[in-house]
């Protein structure tokens, strides 16, 4: 199962309910233990903690290596792509401006961006900035990152024109569906309003004043001669391979930063400060984090969730997840990128903040560790959460991929002639698909992403399966072409072969493919 889907649905452990005790201290011998035991279960090469208790910071520290290939070890300064973490800080950068006077959550988003449109003109026209931050669009799951993911060549004015093609999936405001394309476009707000690029409003507006000395806001900021970073890790077919992505920097305001426990855990003591810096000056207001900290849209919590946790609420806020855990409010957030994923979690009540960082894709094993660290925090009773989660996510997983596979087809019907499918298509918002035959196979290729390369297998009819040249991504897909009357391909649209598996983000099923040209 892709990393994205699993932050939508954490809550799926097993345990039970633990009676509040006295509160304690964090136990750090505890922690370390379970650390090392999700890396064994979970085989992961690196991974890095922070913990701020009562506004100390009370523990940073690295474990295995940056590359599973590499002696490099980690340590409390080694970076890794935080991805969708990133979405609390654009939230902070834009309360930081309504501090300033310059904009209020409540602005429209054509205000500061005019040219912003999207497909519903009522929505273009009451689309808010509060709205961009808390997943209520009612654009789909992930639709449209195709065009930020896995690396494209889109300019922000090409993202801006292909969001105004985005078909919604519910009406504005009624759903929760996590959207990274609406962050993107905060970024660009915070953009406009400030007149800096959202990348150095965060690093010279923020990450100056929080004292973040290493983090950046994309990879390719990261001076060439800080080696000091970290390799994600995919695994498949009982192997563990080193995948090198470059923290999701199309993602920008969205997913692009790169950060270390050290400068995390100074994020977290702002956070659990109302806003105020270490130092003692005001990054942003009390008034500001209340909105941020409070929940825009409700979710119903999962029924194995409201088991374990005793979850009565969950619901999102502006760049945080807000939930109950054990009868405390819970802040948090996920994020993954193919390879690496990160989580950090706070309990404001006891000031108390854990922030996670690994360079492999098993996100259960970072909810079991902060597991452990709130379980001797807040007095709960001792439990063997790596195990217990390790236990469910392993047989979910083993159920997942027993399902997966290309559907049988038990009489075949005959392919046309290669030629035919031959052609450019193009979506409207992401652009063009080019199909071609090379020797005696049919090639795809979506040319605005260097990662989405491969061939087309017949299954049956005019439908195929498009394996990908990177078998590491999980994403092949369906494509099912129309012909017209002459044979001659007309539309063609896609969805996953394995859609448990297979990351949200990769969103074919929303491409809408129409023919552009035929060459034969």
């Amino acid at each position: 199962m892709k990393i994205k889907q699993w932050l939508l649905t954490s809550g799926l452990v097993a345990a039970s309910f633990l009676s509040a005790q006295a509160s304690a201290a964090v136990n750090q011998q505890d922690v370390e233990a379970a650390v090392k035991s999700a890396m064994a279960k979970f085989n992961i090469p690196g991974l890095a903690i922070g913990i701020v208790e009562d506004g100390q910071v009370v523990m940073t520290k690295g474990f295995g290596v940056t590359h599973l290939n590499k002696p490099a070890k980690v340590n409390a300064d080694t970076l890794f792509g935080i991805a969708s973490n990133t979405k609390a800080f654009t939230a902070a950068a834009l309360a930081m401006l309504i501090d300033q006077g310059k904009l209020s959550w409540d602005d429209k988003v054509t205000k500061h961006i005019p040219e912003f449109k999207l497909y519903d003109s009522y929505v273009t026209q009451e689309m808010t900035i509060r709205d961009l931050l808390s997943h209520r669009s009612g654009l789909g799951l992930g639709a449209g990152d195709l065009m930020i993911w896995p690396d494209t060549d889109k300019t922000m004015t090409e993202l801006l024109a292909g969001i105004s093609h985005l078909k919604p999936d519910s009406s504005f405001r009624s759903h929760y569906a996590y959207n990274n394309l609406m962050f993107v476009v905060a970024g660009e707000v915070v953009s406009r309003v400030s007149g800096k690029d959202w990348r150095d409003f965060v690093e010279q507006e923020m990450f100056t004043k929080l004292d973040m000395d290493d983090s950046k806001a994309g990879f390719s900021r990261i001076p060439a001669n800080n080696s000091n970073w970290a390799t994600g890790h995919i695994p498949m077919d009982g192997k563990l391979t080193p995948f090198f992505v470059n923290y999701l920097e199309d993602f920008r305001g969205a997913g692009a930063i790169a950060s270390n426990v050290d400068d995390m855990t100074k994020w977290l003591q702002t956070q659990l400060e109302g806003g105020r810096l270490p130092s003692g000056e005001q990054l942003f207001s009390q008034e500001q984090q209340v909105q941020m900290w409070h929940p825009h849209i409700t979710r119903i919590p999962a029924a194995k969730a409201a088991e374990v946790y005793h979850q009565q609420f969950r619901g999102y806020g502006l760049g945080w997840a807000v939930e109950d855990y054990f009868g405390y409010k819970k802040v948090g957030h996920g994020g993954g990128i193919l390879g690496m994923v990160s989580q950090v979690a706070m309990i404001p009540e006891k000031k108390l903040g854990v922030v996670v960082l690994s360079n492999q894709q098993k996100y259960p094993a970072l909810s079991a560790i902060i597991n452990e660290v709130f379980e001797d925090a807040l007095g709960l009773e001792d439990k063997d959460w790596v195990q217990i989660i390790a236990d469910d996510y392993f047989k979910a997983q083993q159920e997942k991929y027993a399902k997966a596979g290309i559907i049988e087809v038990a009489k075949p019907q005959p392919a046309l002639p290669l030629n035919n499918y031959t052609g450019t298509l193009t979506s409207a918002w992401y652009g063009d698909v080019v199909v071609e035959k090379l020797g005696k196979e049919l090639r795809i290729d979506f040319t605005h992403t260097k990662r989405l390369k491969g061939k087309l297998e017949h299954l049956t009819g005019n439908t195929f399966v498009v394996r990908w040249d990177e078998p590491l991504l999980e994403a092949d897909a369906y494509i099912n072409f129309v012909m017209d009357k002459s044979q001659r391909v007309e539309s063609a649209a896609m969805e996953f072969v394995n859609p448990e598996i297979t990351d949200f983000s990769f969103d074919f099923h929303n491409l809408d493919l129409k023919a552009k040209e035929i060459q034969h």
